[in-house]
């Protein structure tokens, strides 16, 4: 079932629902430029072994309004939050994706992980997706300017470009064409603030902020977010534990589906044990 919630003023955020009555919930958050459809093939199964599916359409994205402002990390989280509130979520594994993975982090460092028992990123893009001098393990500057430049001028094409780097599997060209479509559900300017989020922020101090048990599932020939910022998540984040995915790129949710889901239910299910802090 889908409704809209609101978060602020007039803007209203999309969210998809499945098995509410479910006796876990797991609140999905999707990277950039998809929408909560993504998780389509842990929505086949998850619900069916009890738990509770909630998807957010990330606003700009998917079927949430589309504000022309908004698009930092604290207004992002802050969307979250307000899901949250309006939920009365307690208790509940927050995980996120790319863009949905920074998002997550930022939450868990400016909410203080508010009602989250445990965290799950999945090829986050985070502590930082831009080299810099002191940090060479993101990617060129250049690399998301082309991306911006691209949105303004023929996104089509851009989103084209992106969907032939996103997956490490061969997929089909229905499918190719399906993840296209999602992108091409997002408003341009949504697209291109995200990008602009991405050389303007960064999460070094929220993974220090991190306690409850982590889950770091990254696919090794990642050609997006590079699978050497999993390490340093690993290195920052206190009580985490990385899942190298070796056949996988970008989509470790769809590149070994299979293998996602039964590392996700795994973590759900372990007695993880919290890290004695210093």
């Amino acid at each position: 079932m889908g409704y809209y919630i609101k978060v602020e003023g007039n803007v209203n955020i999309y969210v998809e629902d499945i098995n509410p009555e479910g006796e876990e919930t797991i609140l999905f958050l999707h990277g950039w430029p998809g929408s909560h459809e993504l998780f389509e093939y842990q929505f086949d199964q998850l619900p069916k072994m009890g738990y509770r599916c909630i998807g957010i359409d990330m606003r700009g994205f998917g079927k949430s309004d589309k504000p022309y402002t908004g698009y930092d990390y604290d207004r992002l989280s802050d969307d979250v939050r307000a899901v949250v509130h309006a939920l009365r979520l307690n208790n509940f594994i927050l995980a996120g994706h790319s863009t949905g993975g920074a998002i997550a982090i930022r939450y868990m460092a400016r909410h203080r992980e508010y009602g989250v028992s445990k965290l799950a990123l999945f090829d986050a893009a985070a502590p930082s997706l831009i080299q810099s001098p002191n940090f060479p393990y993101g990617v060129p500057r250049k690399v998301i300017d082309d991306i911006i430049q691209g949105t303004y001028t023929d996104r089509p094409k851009m989103l084209r470009d992106f969907g032939n780097i996103f997956f490490f599997q061969n997929i089909t060209e229905p499918f190719s064409d399906w993840f296209f479509q999602l992108g091409l559900q997002a408003a341009g300017w949504a697209t291109a603030a995200i990008a602009n989020t991405w050389i303007n922020e960064v999460l070094f101090s929220d993974l220090e902020k991190i306690n409850v048990p982590t889950l770091i599932i990254h696919g090794i020939h990642d050609k997006v977010v590079p699978f050497a910022l999993a390490e340093v998540q690993k290195r920052g984040i206190k009580n985490s534990k990385l899942i190298p995915f070796k056949y996988s790129g970008h989509a470790t949710f769809y590149d070994q589906r299979n293998e996602f889901n039964e590392e996700l239910v795994k973590f759900i299910k372990s007695n993880f044990i919290k890290a004695i802090l210093k």
